[in-house]
């Protein structure tokens, strides 16, 4: 039935314009209305019923798998990669969405991050190519740079057995760089879509004509970040003819506009329920005074110490500030926010995920499609303003099968927020276990690191100044001198 499909959108092809077509679909994006319709259902027990919207498939995530690769129609190479990955079992949106996509469908998974999801599109993709070997296979379209070079680094260890070419092309990198490794015909490019539309338009010899797969992953993210012109411009100069998959956390009418506008028939697979954190995750809460949360935080870095934990702040300059306390205080601590170069933020991930630093305080910019295996503590030094990022926060924790917990620092300007984060989650925080006198016995020594740090970021301050100010006046001699 799938090939079918393909074949009456390629006779399709032929009878219409390619370019009004295409434009069809980009305006689509922008324009379309929402319908009312009814959603097919296919229930984990099996049960379907078909519409001309897609066929949904509903998981429990707490089932337990008991099928293998090879029973969703895996070939033998890639299951063998698989097992050497440790892969061994597929997570419950793998197992349901791969034998559809084997079959030609297109996908709609939602998913949240930790499920398994890159394999999920990625082992679809890797078989196709490996029957039907050509280069410019594949796009996987993604929202940030690290969540780019961490798809790549997932179908590279997955192609590793057939002779995989892969390349990342985002911004902050340099385009020549990138143009190079365009030229050299990877089979799969990961890419965020400004810099793809940056090529697309301007590096000589470099087009999309052959692509069979496009992937959009963090799809809703995709659409938050303003994205949406740069996907209308993809889809106008990519073939209609093709397989496209559409991963996300969330089905917003954003994504569903999307989801109209490039896919065919597609299979929506449905794993996480809003709200849901894992079983085996221990959330508590601590009470402290706003005054006090430095020192409620080092307490609980103490406490844990030698275990990894992620420290989520609001702002850039409280995740720079308590990375710089934390190291005046010994601990192994590393920033990760979005005035980092992309250098630095790269050189900040992979310390962090080698085990040569423990500590990573990071803005939101880290809360969703970072692959950061094993962390065991979440910390959240400021609560977030909305309870779906709680969620993203917390997931960086007890993932695949594995304990692990996380900590609110609630202050009294915080309880508003925190309230909603419990009513969301259907239940009360418990108290994390502490005494405030051993508590307060850091106070005096967190207050001299802290003085030290915010002294640290005055002084690396006045060194930028300077260096801009040194920037203008040579700029400034040039010109005089002309």
């Amino acid at each position: 039935m799938a090939k079918e499909k393909r074949v009456k959108r390629a006779k399709k092809e032929e009878s219409d314009s390619e370019s009004s077509d295409n434009d069809a679909i980009a305006q689509e994006i922008l324009d379309i209305k929402s319908d009312d319709e009814e959603v097919v259902e296919k229930k984990a027990d099996g049960k379907t019923s078909m519409n001309s919207n897609y066929t949904s498939v509903e998981v429990d995530e707490s089932e337990e798998q008991t099928k293998t690769f090879k029973d969703l129609g895996v070939i033998d190479s890639i299951c063998e990669t698989c097992e050497e990955l440790k892969f061994t079992k597929p997570t419950p949106i793998q197992a349901q969405s791969i034998p559809y996509a084997l079959e030609g469908r297109d996908i709609i998974g939602l998913a949240q991050t930790g499920s398994g999801k890159t394999a999920a599109f990625a082992i679809p993709v890797l078989q196709s190519l490996y029957e039907n070997p050509q280069p410019l296979y594949c796009v996987v379209l993604a929202p940030t740079r690290e969540l780019a070079y961490q798809i790549s680094e997932t179908f590279e260890a997955l192609g590793s057995a057939m002779g995989l070419r892969t390349a990342v092309v985002v911004g902050g990198m340099n385009m020549m760089t990138q143009a190079v490794a365009l030229s050299k015909k990877p089979h799969v490019i990961v890419a965020t879509p400004g810099r793809l539309v940056d090529h697309l338009e301007n590096t000589k010899g470099f087009s999309l004509r052959t692509l069979k797969y496009l992937v959009m992953d963090e799809a809703d993210r995709l659409l938050d970040m303003e994205f949406g012109p740069s996907l209308d411009k993809i889809l106008k100069v990519i073939p209609r003819q093709r397989n496209t998959y559409l991963f996300s956390a969330t089905m917003t009418s954003k994504v569903e506009k999307l989801q109209r506008a490039s896919l065919v028939d597609p299979v929506r697979v449905a794993v996480s329920t809003k709200y849901q954190t894992a079983d085996n995750l221990l959330q508590y809460m601590v009470f402290c005074p706003f005054k006090h949360k430095d020192t409620h935080l080092v307490y609980l870095v103490s406490e844990n110490a030698g275990n990894s934990m992620i420290i989520f702040a609001r702002t850039k300059s409280d995740t720079q500030r308590i990375s710089l306390l934390l190291r005046n205080l010994g601990y192994g601590a590393i920033p990760l926010h979005g005035d980092l170069s992309q250098t630095a933020r790269l050189g900040a991930l992979n310390k962090f995920k080698s085990g040569s630093r423990n500590i990573l305080i990071a803005t939101d910019v880290a809360s969703r499609g970072l692959d950061i295996p094993a962390v065991d503590l979440v910390i959240n030094y400021d609560i977030p303003s909305d309870s779906k990022s709680y969620i993203h926060r917390v997931g960086r924790t007890a993932r695949a099968g594995r304990a692990g917990k996380s900590v609110a620092l609630v202050s009294q300007y915080d309880l508003e927020l925190y309230l909603r984060i419990e009513a969301a989650l259907g239940k009360k925080l418990d108290s994390y276990p502490l005494e405030s006198e051993a508590v307060m016995l850091f106070s005096e020594r967190v207050a001299e690191a802290s003085r030290a740090a915010i002294q640290e970021m005055k002084g690396e301050e006045g060194t930028k100044k300077r260096a801009k100010f040194d920037k203008k006046r040579r700029r400034d001699e040039m010109d005089i001198g002309e």
